[in-house]
């Protein structure tokens, strides 16, 4: 007997072993290709001068309510914890990027462009949204997104007061540096902080949407302001179907652009799935067979307001996970794109000389594309 299980616990040893091995093996096999070697795009990929600081808090609104929500009975305020990035030993004033995550996700979901940005200057802020959030109570929803802004500009008021031992870094945040960036339905979070009427935040001075829905935005809609505004979406997004909602938009907006990534998805932007989580294939299909998305009717038509303001019916909907997949690029290269898109957008918004604003355009509009051949750039062109 106790040969056998001497055996049987060698056995077990051996199989994990080999588990390990396997998964290491399938790991290294699937790492994203990266650029050329000396190329500008693998430069540019290259952690920034700044070691990178990380702190929390845990603010709450007082002056706005948290709606009822299934089985919660709804708050008098907003807790809205945020977290942030910052550069170390930065001497001066840092511009400011607020992050917005997407639906079922939380504050670090945008993790990787964060620490991308923070290690090259930036202050990056993200909050958990109080009903959208993977842990809200009740059941994560859609219905809260129109009080989502007013979280933004919650947290750009909050970041700009920050003062004494409340404020872990050095640098001081320059109020006429504040961007906002955002996935999925934080795209639309940014979009609507951006430009819509009555909620927009006019400290913005740039904005990116990543896979953010927008078939519901008339030309009229992007007139409140001429910030930049950047658009990234794969051709292959399930969720937010890249026909309808990102294609159009050069034709809508007059500063800016698309950035186009063939065989881009949705989840493939977020930070978990250049991880592990890639040996599951499609990261869509995970998406999609974990999510009830299910609907006939357009979760955001009429939710934002109406003609007057903008917004329009599209003339088509596709609702989520209703077509069939096609071939995609991994999540890691995607995310290479996007974090080179994004820093390349802001330093152009933000740069310190023509010669900078120069170099970050050309870098975004032409050399990005030609050392990532999946990738193609869309000017606005209303």
């Amino acid at each position: 007997m106790v040969r056998v299980l001497k055996w049987s616990g060698i056995t077990l040893f051996a199989v994990l072993i080999l588990a390990i091995i396997t998964l290491a093996v399938s790991l290294y096999a699937t790492r994203p290709s990266p650029p050329p070697r000396n190329s500008e795009s693998a430069a540019r990929l290259a952690d920034g001068p700044f070691e990178v600081g990380k702190a929390d808090f845990d603010w709450v609104d007082t002056s706005r309510a948290t709606p009822p929500n299934g089985d919660f009975k709804g708050a008098d305020t907003r807790a809205l914890p945020t977290v942030f990035w910052y550069p170390k030993d930065l001497n001066g004033a840092a511009p400011l990027i607020i992050y917005s995550h997407g639906f079922r996700s939380d504050r670090e979901g945008g993790a990787y462009i964060a620490e991308h940005l923070a290690s090259h200057g930036y202050v990056v802020a993200s909050t958990r949204f109080p009903l959208s959030n993977g842990a809200a109570p009740g059941g994560p929803t859609i219905d809260d997104v129109p009080s989502q802004p007013g979280d933004v500009s919650f947290a750009v008021d909050k970041m700009l007061a920050l003062s004494g031992e409340a404020k872990p870094f050095e640098a001081s945040i320059d109020p006429n540096r504040i961007g906002a960036i955002g996935l999925s339905l934080g795209g639309l979070t940014t979009t609507l902080v951006t430009f819509h009427p009555e909620w927009r935040d006019d400290r913005i001075k740039v904005a990116i949407s990543m896979a953010g829905p927008a078939d519901v935005f008339g030309p009229g809609f992007f007139t409140t302001t001429n910030v930049p505004y950047l658009v990234i979406s794969g051709t292959e997004d399930a969720i937010v179907p890249h026909r309808v909602n990102a294609a159009p938009m050069p034709d809508k907006i007059a500063t800016g652009g698309l950035l186009e990534i063939e065989g881009g998805t949705h989840a493939g932007f977020a930070n978990l799935m250049a991880g592990p989580l890639r040996l599951l294939g499609n990261p869509d299909a995970l998406a999609c067979s974990i999510t009830e998305f299910g609907t006939d009717t357009h979760p955001f038509d009429g939710k934002f307001g109406g003609p007057e303001l903008g917004l329009v019916s599209p003339d088509e909907y596709v609702p989520a996970c209703s077509f069939e997949l096609g071939e995609t690029i991994s999540a890691g290269r995607q995310h290479m794109i996007a974090k080179l898109a994004v820093r390349a957008l802001l330093d152009t918004v933000f740069a310190d000389t023509a010669a900078d604003w120069q170099n970050s355009r050309t870098y975004l509009t032409q050399t990005l594309p030609e050392e990532f051949p999946e990738a193609s750039y869309t000017a606005a062109r209303n």
